[in-house]
C-alpha cells in the first residue's frame, strides 16, 4: 500500500520510502525491532509522539504488510508483530543507525536528551549476567534535572529488569549520581564509565562489585561500537 499523497515514482526507492520515511515511522520500525510489541510499550520508546499518531502509524504499516496484529490473553490488548517484510527492514534501520553514530557528530547527538527514553533502553539493553543472583536495586540520580524527572531505578531480580519511576521502596544496591549528559554519552559510546568517574562527573556509591562491573551491566546502544567518523 502507498500513501495517498505520495512520490508518484515507480522507482522502489520512492514506494518503499512511502511506507518507511513518514514522520516517526523509522523509529517506530526501531522499536518494533528492537522486541516491544505491546501498545504501551511502544509508547515508552517514542514518548513524543502522541498515542493517536503512534495509532496512525501501526494501522498504517499493518495495511503495508509490515506488521500484523495478534490477539492476547487479555481483552482489547494486541501484539504488534512484524511479519517477514518487517523484518527485512532490519538491515535498514541498523544501517541508518550506523551512519548516524558514525556521520553525525557528538554535539549534535547529545542535543536532545531524554531521561524517560535514556532509561527504557538502559533497561531494554541491560545485561544481567554480572550481576549477582539476588534482587539488585540501582538508582540512578540526574542532577541536573528537575526533580520530578531525576530520580530513576532499575531493579534486577533473578534476570528480570524493571524500570521504575518512582521510588519502588527497595534497599539500594548502588547509587548513580551524574549529569544526564554523562549518562547518554556513556550510552552511545561516546564516553565510558571510567571515563565519566575520572572526569569527576560520575559517582557511584554502595556494591563494590556492582560498581566495578557496571560498564559490563550497563546495557549500551546496538551502535555504540561504531566510532565517530564526523569532526568533533
Amino acid at each position: 500500500m502507498t500513501n495517498q499523497i505520495g512520490y508518484g515514482q515507480f522507482c522502489p526507492v520512492a514506494m518503499a520510502a512511502e511506507i518507511a520515511c513518514s514522520r516517526w515511522t523509522i523509529l517506530v520500525l526501531r522499536e518494533l525491532l528492537a522486541g516491544s510489541t505491546r501498545f504501551n510499550d511502544l509508547r515508552r520508546g517514542v514518548p513524543r509522539m502522541s498515542p493517536s499518531l503512534l495509532s496512525k502509524r501501526l494501522k498504517e504499516l499493518e495495511e503495508a504488510g509490515v506488521i500484523e496484529t495478534r490477539p492476547t490473553n487479555q481483552p482489547g490488548i494486541v501484539d504488534y508483530c512484524l511479519t517477514p517484510a518487517g523484518e527485512e527492514l532490519r538491515d535498514v534501520v541498523m544501517s541508518l543507525g550506523v551512519w548516524g553514530q558514525r556521520w553525525v557528530e557528538a554535539r549534535l547527538t547529545l542535543q536532545n536528551l531524554d531521561p524517560s527514553l535514556l532509561m527504557w533502553d538502559m533497561r531494554r539493553r541491560l545485561n544481567p549476567d554480572p550481576i549477582p543472583e539476588r534482587r539488585a536495586t540501582i538508582k540512578f540520580e540526574y542532577e541536573d534535572l528537575p526533580a520530578n524527572r531525576k530520580h530513576w531505578w532499575l531493579v534486577v531480580d533473578r534476570g528480570i529488569v524493571d524500570l521504575c519511576s518512582v521510588d519502588p521502596g527497595y534497599e539500594i544496591d548502588l547509587h548513580v549520581m551524574c549529569p544526564l549528559r554523562s549518562m547518554t554519552a556513556i550510552w552511545m559510546g561516546l564516553s565510558s564509565v571510567r571515563g565519566e568517574i575520572d572526569g569527576g562527573k560520575l559517582e557511584l556509591i554502595g556494591d563494590q562489585h556492582l560498581a566495578k562491573t557496571m560498564q559490563l551491566w550497563l546495557g549500551l546502544s546496538p551502535f555504540a561500537v561504531e566510532k565517530k567518523r564526523a569532526s568533533a
